[in-house]
């Protein structure tokens, strides 16, 4: 049964939307998510107006997230026995996947208790442990890395970029939705292919994911 409290809230905003216990494509994670068939009717004026409001994103895998999570399996020395914070953490996909790919400890970090209530759930599916913070600027300069996926779809989040090594020795970022991403700080390490559950019908062009790394050390 889903979590009573995250099906109420998504209930609150979709009638008749269901979380329900989603396997992601080629990763070997599940997440409670929104049930795709909740997805094929056309929203009233007022759900509309609700979802705007307060928008369930912690209900969906994004594109960004999912191409973390395949990362990390791929490449578990980026977490393995170190301490990794997870910023902007929706579901909990990124920091899920780096505990499984043996993280030493991870903090999901999101000001919305609805998306920490998501990762608690979304821990407790793929029976791993981690830690919650709700505020990134009072955790400590601690971190050997910082996740982050999918945080830049708004570009007045952009100036966080500036941010994150105050807090760890290094970030990685997943992001599909800026094109001309340039910083002095980040290398591109490339680009992968992802989608969001349930499938938006995205455009092509944001199922791109441009990955990039930032590090305070000499490489």
């Amino acid at each position: 049964m889903a979590p009573l409290a995250l099906q109420q809230a998504l209930s609150g905003l979709i009638g008749e939307a269901r979380l329900v216990i989603s396997a992601l494509p080629d990763c070997a994670l599940k997440l409670w998510l929104l049930d795709e068939h909740n997805m094929d009717r056309a929203f009233s004026s007022e759900e509309t107006r609700r979802i705007l409001e307060e928008p369930p994103y912690w209900s969906f895998c994004w594109a960004s997230g999912l191409a973390m999570a395949r990362y990390l399996a791929r490449h578990p020395e980026w977490v393995r026995g170190k301490r990794v914070l997870d910023f902007g953490a929706g579901s909990g996909i990124a920091g899920i996947a780096a505990a499984r790919a043996g993280a030493l400890e991870v903090v999901a970090c999101d000001l919305d208790p609805l998306a920490l209530a998501a990762c608690r759930a979304n821990a407790a599916l793929n029976g791993v442990k981690l830690r919650y913070s709700s505020d990134f600027f009072a955790e400590a300069d601690r971190y050997d890395l910082v996740l982050v996926a999918d945080v830049l779809y708004d570009r007045a989040n952009l100036p966080l970029l500036d941010h994150f090594l105050s807090r760890a020795r290094q970030a990685l970022v997943a992001d599909s939705r800026v094109r001309d991403f340039s910083h002095p700080l980040y290398r591109s390490l490339g680009t992968l292919d992802a989608l969001t559950l349930p499938d938006l019908a995205e455009p092509h062009e944001f199922r791109r994911v441009g990955l990039y790394h930032a590090s305070r050390e000499p490489l």
